[in-house]
């Protein structure tokens, strides 16, 4: 069952990502259906009676899951159907990776309510800002094509054709804060239920791993650039580059060390 949700979202995605952008009520209903099943195979890998089955490609799914969420709820009201030529076909590869790479089996057996909250907080969080970074990716292509000699710019690609769907930078800066505010909020309480309530989440006092230096480390640099942005005005690329750095920060802090364990060192430890 789940393989047969995997082929029908990807086959979707795929077939979407690829429609022009006149078709845009096929796009948005085919979108919407492999948004679905996605969402369904999703919760068939991760969600059982008495575990729930995590790793780096689960995380990875479930955040390009809520970029697609993310790009249909805004292409209703404003046109960012360059989005959808990158965040598509990303997913269409992401919802493969926990077939390939299963994970880790966490057994709810004696698990406070807190522990299924705090798992649901960081999957958020870690989609809400990857939503964020690949904002941020197309701002940095948009800005260097409005700089391009007129004959790049005469140059009509399909990423050229994406880009050039985008609304005005100016347009794109407020959603990609509005994208980031909200990540943040998530990322902190993530990072607040793990400091507090360590020892009932995880049955061990708090400790400095790697995930937590990681963890705290993108939340640093997402507060200092909301900060920057409030006190001092930060945008264009100061901007871009805070959210990539504090994005890649953060793929390490639970992605990049779940793919040690599991990919590298064959281990399965959470």
């Amino acid at each position: 069952m789940q393989l047969l949700l995997i082929h029908a979202a990807g086959l979707l995605y795929i077939i979407c990502a690829l429609l022009p952008e006149q078709r845009r009520t096929a796009v948005a209903v085919g979108t919407l259906l492999a948004w679905a099943l996605h969402a369904a195979s999703l919760a068939t890998a991760v969600i059982t009676p008495d575990h729930l089955r995590l790793g780096f490609a689960v995380m990875l799914s479930a955040a390009l899951w809520m970029s697609v969420g993310a790009y249909w709820l805004e292409n209703r009201n404003l046109s960012v159907d360059g989005l959808r030529r990158m965040v598509l076909p990303s997913a269409a590869l992401a919802i493969v990776l926990p077939m390939i790479f299963p994970g880790t089996e966490v057994s709810l057996s004696g698990k406070p309510p807190l522990f299924s909250w705090h798992i649901a907080l960081s999957t958020l969080a870690y989609g809400s800002l990857t939503i964020a970074a690949f904002h941020a990716v197309l701002m940095a292509m948009q800005e260097s094509r409005l700089h391009a000699l007129p004959a790049a710019v005469g140059r009509r690609g399909w990423l050229s054709l994406a880009i050039d769907n985008l609304p005005p930078l100016l347009t794109m800066e407020r959603l990609l804060f509005r994208m980031i505010s909200f990540g943040f909020l998530l990322l902190t309480l993530t990072v607040a239920s793990g400091v507090f309530f360590s020892e009932q989440l995880f049955g061990k006092p708090f400790r400095w791993e790697h995930k937590t230096v990681f963890t705290l480390l993108s939340w640093l640099l997402f507060g200092v650039l909301l900060l920057g942005r409030h006190w001092r005005g930060w945008r264009g690329r100061t901007a871009l580059t805070f959210t990539l750095s504090g994005f890649a920060t953060l793929l390490l802090a639970y992605v990049g060390s779940r793919f040690v364990l599991e990919v590298v060192l064959h281990r399965g430890s959470v």
